[in-house]
């Protein structure tokens, strides 16, 4: 056993006089400490990102007594759970809320906007990602698309696998996220919602699977990029953004669909409720029933802003049928066209302008 040291030592001194002194640091187990300075040096010059964590499946695990997914997972934890994440960034967290996306609100989204540009404002921070439930993360990334007064990239990224399953997609994607942030190639997108390597504009991005890993997709707008092998492709620039002020409150606005059969009920409650918008998810190119365009004259007439958008998932909302309940009728009786804007977003969007702008028509339809 006493020759072990002198081995070692015989062959330390024959690496440095064959190989040069630092041939003895790469062979050795560890590094001296006079070796610690040059990795902290490396990790100053890191980009500093900010992670705001909301919940979501991302941060959930399966409860083993009701066998369902519940949020349990903080920011933290994510972060820790990310192999890597450290060679591209230094990271701090933000744990904003955990819960299921189902459960936000556009005043979440308010807090959640003001806390994400309280961030960017910070000289020293190269952008953010948000970890978000997916099931409302297309409308979350569109509040704040139109809201923020930064232009520095954020992310929206979460998963469609919990952190208990065998093969979790969270961990991936955050590492993407974090990745895209800090890439010269995604800037000027604006807001993101990014899985599975796909980069999604928050204006076009959809849902459109229920399970699959490979659910959010931009339709015949297209994928802004994609991501692989540790490097963002851009395949397109954004199109168009909205941009406004983020008001202290929010005004009532109803979403409802309408379907064949519909009697307009449920839009003269609307009105009758407080409503101060309305919009409408019509059918085909932005059309009602007659029933329901009668219940709209009754909104427009007490000064409810009714906006039609369509359940059709692409093309836009047209002004072509003349009938009672056609898109032509209803643009000339005072209904703003949503456009290409799904009608979730087109709420949304309804909101902040009516805040903003009030029930002024042509600064309103403007926005659309």
């Amino acid at each position: 056993m006493a020759r072990t040291p002198i081995l070692a030592i015989l062959t330390v001194l024959f690496l440095t006089l064959t190989l040069g002194p630092g041939a003895a640091i790469t062979a050795g187990a560890a590094a001296p400490q006079g070796s610690a300075p040059a990795a902290k040096n490396g990790a100053k010059a890191l980009p500093l990102v900010v992670v705001v964590s909301t919940g979501g499946t991302i941060a959930e695990k399966t409860d083993p007594k009701t066998g369902g997914a519940v949020p349990t997972v903080s920011g933290d934890d994510l972060i820790a759970a990310v192999p890597g994440l450290a060679t591209l960034a230094r990271i701090e967290v933000v744990n904003y809320s955990n819960i299921d996306s189902s459960q936000m609100t556009p005043e979440r989204w308010a807090g959640l906007s003001r806390a994400v540009d309280a961030a960017l404002n910070r000289p020293e921070v190269g952008g953010v990602v948000v970890t978000h439930g997916t099931d409302t993360m297309a409308e979350g990334s569109f509040f704040l698309d139109a809201t923020l007064t930064s232009d520095k990239p954020v992310v929206f990224t979460g998963a469609m696998n919990d952190a208990s399953s065998p093969f979790p997609d969270g961990p991936g994607n955050l590492y993407n996220a974090v990745l895209q942030v800090c890439s010269p190639n995604s800037r000027d997108w604006g807001v993101t919602v990014t899985l599975n390597g796909y980069i999604n504009s928050a204006r076009d991005v959809r849902k459109t699977q229920t399970t699959n890993v490979q659910t959010f997709e931009s339709g015949e707008k297209g994928y802004l990029g994609y991501i692989t092998s540790g490097t963002v492709s851009r395949f397109n620039d954004r199109l168009r953004r909205v941009r406004l002020p983020l008001p202290e409150t929010l005004p009532k606005v109803a979403f409802l669909a309408t379907y064949a059969g519909d009697d307009g009920a449920f839009v003269r409650h609307a009105v009758d409720d407080g409503a101060k918008g309305i919009v409408i998810n019509g059918v085909g190119s932005g059309n009602v029933n007659e029933a329901v365009y009668g219940a709209v004259k009754y909104a427009l007439s007490k000064g409810v802003v009714v906006v039609i958008s369509t359940t059709v998932y692409y093309g836009s909302v047209e002004p072509v049928y003349g009938d009672l309940g056609g898109g032509l009728m209803l643009e000339k009786d005072g209904c703003i066209l949503a456009g290409d804007l799904p009608g979730q977003k087109a709420r949304l969007l309804l909101m902040l302008g009516l805040a903003g702008y009030g029930p002024d028509a042509a600064k309103l339809k403007a926005l659309f």
